[in-house]
């Protein structure tokens, strides 16, 4: 079973199939999912996660960066302040090893029910070997140990502040139930002296900083994600006009390639046609060749034939003994007869052989001159239409191929249909000439004048094609014919030769 699913995306809606068979569904694949949508689309699919986690790791590390800088800010005022009272507690190390029970019982005392017992939950004083002078865990203190990184820094003069996660078993043994805890060493100065003669070393609850870090971090999270998303809207503005300029430009590109390749088809149809009918009309010269030496050698031929007989017999007849007078010239009338008639079928051959000189002058002045020679020979008449626009032209072999056509089209019609309601009609357009040939005459059988291999159709047939035109032929019996022709009038090479 098929199902059709279908969603919107900005300025595209992209559909899918999916075939479940039994239970399981196998959706389309990724690639062929990301084929479907535009630039635009996969642009905005790509690039979302990859700004998302950008946004992620840099919020990450300015929050770590801004808690960092706020334990430093709240550990260094806490050292001050710690020191303005623990220092002046410790002053007996400038002259002992050690801190005095006075000294220990002031400490001890400044860490119960005093606002520095409040702030602070743990205080050790470090001696700068590393032995713990005073701790409020017990268990630590009069204990040596290892030099640490805070108690190094602290040793070198620099305050020490970091926040550090303690693991359920330091909780227990320091007592400490938090934890996440501010870790801070700060050096104690000898008064007067300037030298450090110890470390304090104490614990602070992360309220503070955590409520300042957080406050810092969501402003920077705020700002950083409007940031991205302006980029991100940006940057999709600029892809998705760049995405539909490419679509666009795709598609008539597209429409480009189907017209080349249409026109590429019919240009190698009418190669093909063009072939074929030069083809063709080699054999109807061949033919029309013959029937004009068929014309002369029956008509002329037979004259001029004639008239030599009669020639060789007056000289026999006339020059015999007893001749009457008046011999020769009553033989020589039909020799006379014969040889005026053999120059007219000659005279005739001639003026259909040849053509008149239509180099220079317009469409409608050819049409018009064919039909006026056309109405001469026969005595009929001819509706001419000219509907050609003041300023079309055509080359010299579409102007010749317009005479012969109008000739032989007219010739046929006085021949074959008799009527007398013969109609030419001339249109025309930028590109091509379309001649029309139309008569009330009783018509014939289109298929068998083709099968009897008429000389006048098939010339003009090819004299069109030749050029790349058109002929079509429409005739049913009592209902007249209609010849339609049209012809390229865009110039070709060699056209004017």
């Amino acid at each position: 079973m098929w199902i059709n699913c279908r969603w919107r995306t900005p300025g595209k809606r992209v559909a899918w199939r999916t075939y479940i068979r039994g239970a399981a569904a196998r959706p389309l694949t990724m690639k062929a999912f990301f084929s479907r949508l535009s630039l635009a689309e996969q642009f905005l699919l790509a690039s979302f996660p990859i700004l998302l986690a950008g946004t992620l790791f840099i919020g990450m590390w300015i929050g770590d960066q801004v808690e960092e800088s706020v334990t430093h800010r709240i550990g260094g005022m806490t050292a001050l302040y710690v020191d303005s009272f623990v220092a002046k507690h410790v002053q007996s190390l400038v002259e002992a090893d050690d801190l005095t029970p006075a000294n220990r019982s002031a400490l001890a005392a400044l860490l119960a029910d005093t606002p520095l017992g409040q702030r602070i939950i743990t205080l050790n004083i470090w001696r700068p070997d590393g032995r713990v002078l005073f701790s409020s865990d017990p268990g630590v203190e009069g204990h040596t140990f290892p030099v640490n990184e805070g108690l190094a820094a602290a040793l070198s003069g620099n305050i020490f502040s970091e926040i550090s996660e303690r693991s359920a078993a330091e909780q227990a043994k320091h007592s400490q139930p938090m934890p996440r805890v501010i870790e801070m060493y700060s050096p104690i100065h000898a008064e007067h002296l300037g030298r450090i003669i110890a470390v304090a070393e104490f614990y602070q609850a992360p309220d503070d900083v955590d409520r300042e870090a957080g406050i810092v971090q969501r402003r920077s999270w705020l700002l950083l994600a409007g940031i991205m998303l302006a980029m991100y809207l940006l940057l999709s503005l600029v892809v998705g006009r760049g995405s539909r300029m490419i679509s666009r430009q795709r598609r008539d590109l597209s429409d480009k390639i189907v017209q080349l390749t249409a026109l590429n088809r019919q240009n190698d149809l009418l190669h093909e046609r063009v072939r074929r009918a030069a083809a063709r009309t080699t054999e109807l010269n061949e033919r029309f060749l013959q029937s004009v030496s068929a014309d002369i050698h029956d008509g002329a031929g037979q004259d001029l034939g004639f008239a030599l007989m009669r020639l060789n017999s007056i000289g026999d007849v006339c020059s015999r003994d007893g001749a009457p007078p008046g011999c020769l010239m009553e033989h020589a009338r039909p020799v006379r007869t014969a040889v005026q008639s053999a120059l007219t079928d000659l005279r005739a051959i001639s003026a259909n052989l040849k053509l008149p000189d239509i180099q220079h002058l317009t469409l409608g002045e050819i049409a018009a001159r064919a039909v006026r020679g056309y109405e001469q020979k026969t005595a009929t008449k001819v509706t001419l239409v000219n509907a050609l626009p003041p300023a079309v032209s055509a080359p010299v072999r579409v102007k010749i191929t317009l005479y012969r056509l109008l000739q032989e089209s007219l010739a046929n019609t006085f021949h074959h249909a008799r009527c007398e309601n013969c109609r030419v009609e001339l249109k025309a357009d930028a590109q091509s000439l379309t001649v029309e040939v139309t008569d009330d005459g009783p018509g014939f059988d289109l298929q068998a004048a083709l099968r009897k291999g008429r000389l006048g159709l098939a010339g003009m047939r090819e004299r069109v094609e030749i050029l790349g035109g058109t002929f079509e032929l429409d005739s049913v019996r009592g209902k007249g014919t209609t010849i339609r022709v049209t012809l390229p009038l865009v110039p070709q090479a060699g056209d004017d030769d």
